[in-house]
């Protein structure tokens, strides 16, 4: 099978490219084009690194906005749709226009392109942000409230699937992520924040009171369940959750961290929560049913794999 994967170059993206090519009957087409944005591009290009000795996976540093589809897409069986600009913090003011373009137009001019070749998947990577404040653990069907620009450019391309799946056919899937942690994470995210600051003995910043608690999902167990989407029998036309194994608040992770690597954390608490909820919670009985899904992976395991990451990183 022939699957392409957009943003094959980003934190999720490449750890689902080498999950796709362990099954030798895949090859892969990655696409990238090093947008500017939260990572540097030296990071995104090591994150190819193991890739790009596979015989199996053809890399394109192409903008997805310009790219001519079809010299790609009649190669093409399956789509994973990853690739955008991440992050809430950054989503506001004058830069919403960059989410604009590489959210939402780059996804119309995809999906307009697969108008014209026999997808059998479009898998179309959205997250949590687009439920915003809610409580409990939040099923599928519940009403989608964003309250940052990311989010609502995330969900516009939810709803720009939808309305080719209506108009065209395409045969559309919509995973929504809750959280994703482990190896080559961002580095504006949390957690690899956390573990700079650590490992540099620099204060740790905090927004908000650190109470907030979020559904932590292993990269790991996140491709995991992405990449069952490619042999699930009943999942088009489906939105699906994909949450982690357990909840904690950002106080807790960071005493996780802490014993984890031996230090003891200077806290500075620098502002409220600004276009997040005070809590995320995936309901995941969807994606249990749906794809078999089951994350196996605690937060402790996972945090000391990404501490060991951030180490060989960082040369310490």
């Amino acid at each position: 099978m022939r699957i392409l994967v957009t943003g094959a170059a980003g934190f999720i993206g490449s750890h689902l490219c080498e999950k796709l090519l362990q099954d030798p009957r895949h090859e892969v087409i990655g696409m990238d084009a090093f947008v500017p944005s939260t990572s540097p591009i030296s990071v995104r290009e090591q994150n190819l690194t193991n890739l790009l000795r596979n015989t199996r996976f053809q890399f394109l540093q192409q903008d997805l906005r310009q790219a001519d589809w079809t010299a790609v897409l009649p190669r093409v069986d399956v789509i994973y749709h990853l690739a955008g600009i991440p992050g809430v913090r950054s989503s506001w003011g004058n830069d919403f226009q960059h989410y604009v373009s590489h959210n939402i137009l780059a996804t119309q001019s995809l999906l307009e392109a697969c108008r014209q070749f026999p997808i059998s998947k479009f898998i179309y990577a959205s997250t949590s942000s687009v439920y915003g404040e809610q409580s409990g653990a939040v099923p599928e069907h519940a009403v989608t409230r964003p309250l940052s620009p990311y989010g609502v450019s995330k969900l516009t391309g939810e709803h720009l699937c939808r309305v080719y799946a209506h108009n065209n056919g395409l045969p559309v899937v919509i995973l929504r992520f809750f959280t994703v942690y482990g190896p080559r994470q961002r580095t504006d995210m949390a957690f690899h924040r956390f573990i700079r600051q650590l490992l540099h003995q620099e204060p740790i910043t905090i927004y908000g009171d650190g109470t907030q608690s979020r559904d932590f999902t292993f990269v790991q167990d996140c491709v995991s369940a992405v990449a069952s989407v490619l042999d699930a029998p009943e999942v088009i036309g489906e939105t699906i959750n994909i949450g982690g194994k357990e909840r904690a608040t950002v106080l807790e992770s960071l005493a996780l961290l802490e014993d984890l690597l031996g230090v003891q954390g200077n806290y500075q608490f620098i502002g409220k929560i600004y276009g997040e909820p005070s809590q995320t919670w995936a309901d995941i009985r969807k994606a249990h049913k749906l794809l078999g899904y089951e994350p196996q992976v605690t937060l402790r395991q996972g945090l000391a794999l990404e501490c060991e990451y951030m180490r060989k990183l960082y040369n310490l």
